[in-house]
């Protein structure tokens, strides 16, 4: 008769090394989707609040008279203070969970909102980006962890639909600013801290639900992690993992911060009309990372990741060469197969490192904000330097480096 109590790790294989520790959380714990939905619907109000700032980059630049580098620093300042803190909030949060420090987050967002629409110098502008950067540090890592306490073990169902929700508020965004921001003007932003408001009163709530989850007897149960990759591998795994969101957002930069600005450039569009073919690639992706997630619970993670690198590139490399039509409909298939391993990039992460959660998710959205406040600074130079159409050119070439996914090892590991 086996005497091992059912919450100790299997023995390892002879020759390979133990598998990683346990993690605070239970495999079999049912599917909250009430407290899903609710930290998605607030990602989505959050990455609203964040979507906006680029969406009103054509006002600041003609009231401000900013050049592409200066509009490249509000997104820096904005991406990095986001990144830089995040890590630093999940590892905190990983040692003390603090299931109402989302609502204090959110309320950063909500004085930036007002500074960012009465703002009346460049400087105080980037105070506002930053003010907005440090709510989404404070958001993010914590959510994603309630996201995943909730899931009941469908990590990657779960991880999607919470990140679907932020897709869906950087993809409204430009929707809202092209009917709302650009005909009252700067001003009208300051009426989104509304929006901030309703996510904090949602966030109290959420917050009362792991508060406690967390007192409840045996939260802090372990379990442990499926695969016997040595720290060496791990470590490779994760390096890799990086590059990948490198290139993955450095091209969406691209996006968020300078499509309007190439289509008004090469196709004489309106404002208002590259705002909404801005929201068909944002939608795009939302789309991309609602399938990305549930297809990884399935097959696995790495086979999701490889289809998205490997199916991605022949229509970035097209895009530069197209019309205007043509240049919307590639933007749908560049979303939808990019996306959609945005979620399993994540899931993969928090497999491998299992007891770390709100450091790994901290560490990859902040990459994220990061990368992208980089891209964003890097590409608005290139463009003061040659031309918008010739970033365009160049970011096609990108998703190139997302060819170091073959080298990830496949973890074997299934959600059910």
């Amino acid at each position: 008769m086996d005497a091992r109590r059912q919450d100790e790790p299997p023995p390892a294989a002879e020759g390979l090394p133990k598998p990683a520790g346990p993690i605070t959380a239970q495999s079999h714990d049912p599917t909250v989707f009430a407290i899903i939905g609710a930290v998605s619907f607030c990602h989505c109000l959050n990455d609203l609040i964040q979507s906006l700032l680029p969406a009103i980059y054509p006002i600041l630049k003609t009231s401000y008279g900013l050049d592409f580098a200066q509009i490249g620093l509000i997104t820096l300042i904005f991406q990095c203070t986001a990144s830089l803190f995040q890590p630093i909030v999940g590892t905190i949060t990983d040692k003390r969970p603090a299931p109402y420090s989302l609502v204090a987050g959110m309320g950063f967002s909500f004085v930036g909102l007002i500074l960012l629409g009465y703002g009346t110098s460049y400087g105080l502008i980037l105070l506002a980006a930053a003010l907005i950067g440090f709510g989404s540090a404070v958001f993010h890592p914590e959510s994603s962890r309630i996201a995943r306490a909730a899931s009941g073990g469908r990590h990657g169902m779960a991880q999607s639909v919470f990140q679907v929700g932020g897709n869906f508020g950087q993809a409204i965004g430009p929707l809202l600013a092209a009917f709302i921001v650009v005909p009252f003007g700067q001003g009208s932003v300051a009426w989104f801290s509304l929006v901030a408001l309703l996510a904090m009163i949602v966030l109290w709530r959420v917050g009362g639900w792991y508060a406690e989850r967390l007192r409840a007897p045996g939260a802090k149960k372990p379990i442990f992690a499926a695969h016997t990759l040595s720290r060496g591998r791990i470590g490779f795994a994760v390096a890799l993992l990086v590059i990948l969101t490198f290139s993955k957002n450095f091209y969406t930069a691209s996006f968020t911060s300078y499509y309007t600005f190439y289509l008004m450039d090469r196709f004489d569009v309106s404002v208002e009309a590259s705002q909404i073919y801005l929201f068909v690639a944002m939608a795009a992706i939302a789309a991309g990372v609602v399938f990305g997630g549930p297809i990884g619970d399935r097959i696995g993670r790495r086979p999701v990741i490889l289809g998205s690198v490997l199916g991605v590139l022949p229509f970035t490399l097209i895009l530069p060469h197209v019309n205007l039509f043509w240049t919307v409909v590639l933007t749908i298939p560049i979303g939808l197969i990019m996306a959609s391993s945005l979620s399993a990039i994540l899931v993969y992460a928090l497999e491998l490192v299992p007891t770390r959660v709100g450091l790994v998710a901290g560490l990859f959205f902040g990459l994220s904000f990061g990368m992208g406040g980089l891209g964003a600074a890097v590409l608005g130079e290139v463009a003061d330097r040659t031309s918008i159409e010739f970033v365009y050119r160049l970011c096609a070439w990108l998703p190139l480096l997302g060819i170091v996914a073959l080298l990830l090892p496949d973890t074997h590991i299934r959600s059910r």
